[in-house]
């Protein structure tokens, strides 16, 4: 992975792993993404800045652990930075508790606290599930998915077809942002024609989308074509989930660390809400 030169802005980089054959490259598909979800439904119930705090640090643990390095961290353009500063000016103005006094004014720091809250969440968030695409084959994710749907067999469930499905979209994903990036690239290239009238203008505007979309259509509709006969080739769509899939000790050890660290988090989030609770 090259470095971007000075004043280059890096890129979004998801869906394809960072080269590396570190313990958390090696550990099970499954292992990640019932981590994932685990961290989720914690910080769904329990979103305070204990638990934040100690996911934001087993992610930065995971990514030295993983050798990501720092150029696949993608850079905030500016205009992101602007919306972020308007958000918590906004969010000051909602007041709450607690209020500091500026002078004769009384600004209350409650709705800052609650946007920063929120933003640091989404912030440790988007890095978990970064890490998982970084550190994961897409090709690893489908038997993942067949084996942790494997009790819902019972009930009917297609989870192979799901399975299919989900490798499919993932595998897709990376080339249509490619193809697209390319059409753009292409379209800027060609030489504008400046209409005279605004309603030319308009009318130019909307052609060119129309172009753009159509151009779109035929592109990921030849990539399925493609994809389809290169599955078909290697035997059809029940090769895709049906190779062979478990956990190991190393996911083992790793559900025992992600155990501790969720457990520790919430022992001491209800120990904080319980005594900023008031008592009668």
């Amino acid at each position: 992975m090259t470095a971007p030169t000075r004043g280059q802005r890096r890129p979004m980089v998801l869906l394809r792993p960072v080269p590396g054959d570190s313990v958390i490259h090696q550990l099970w598909a499954g292992t990640k993404l019932l981590a994932v979800a685990g961290i989720g439904v914690l910080l769904t119930f329990y979103p305070g800045w204990v638990p934040i705090a100690f996911v934001g640090v087993l992610v930065l643990v995971v990514a030295r652990l993983a050798h990501i390095p720092r150029g696949a961290v993608p850079s905030v353009p500016f205009w992101l930075w602007v919306l972020m500063a308007l958000g918590a000016a906004t969010a000051t103005l909602a007041g709450g508790s607690p209020i500091i006094d500026v002078g004769s004014m009384h600004i209350g720091l409650g709705g800052l606290f609650n946007f920063l809250r929120i933003t640091a969440l989404s912030i440790v968030l988007l890095g978990l599930g970064a890490l998982v695409s970084w550190t994961t084959n897409v090709a690893d994710i489908a038997p993942a998915v067949a084996t942790l749907g494997r009790p819902l067999r019972f009930v009917r469930v297609p989870v192979n077809d799901w399975a299919v499905t989900i490798a499919l979209a993932l595998r897709a994903f990376p080339m249509l942002i490619d193809e697209f990036r390319t059409l753009y690239a292409a379209r800027r290239l060609r030489p504008k024609e400046r209409a005279e009238s605004f309603r030319a203008r308009r009318k130019q505007r909307v052609g060119d989308v129309i172009d753009l979309l159509a151009a779109s259509v035929t592109v990921a509709l030849r990539r399925a074509d493609e994809m389809g006969d290169a599955i078909t080739a290697r035997g059809g769509t029940g090769q895709i989930s049906a190779l062979p899939s478990r956990p190991k000790a190393r996911d083992w050890v790793a559900f025992a660390v992600l155990i501790v660290v969720c457990g520790t988090a919430l022992a001491l989030e209800l120990t904080v809400l319980g005594t900023s609770l008031p008592r009668r």
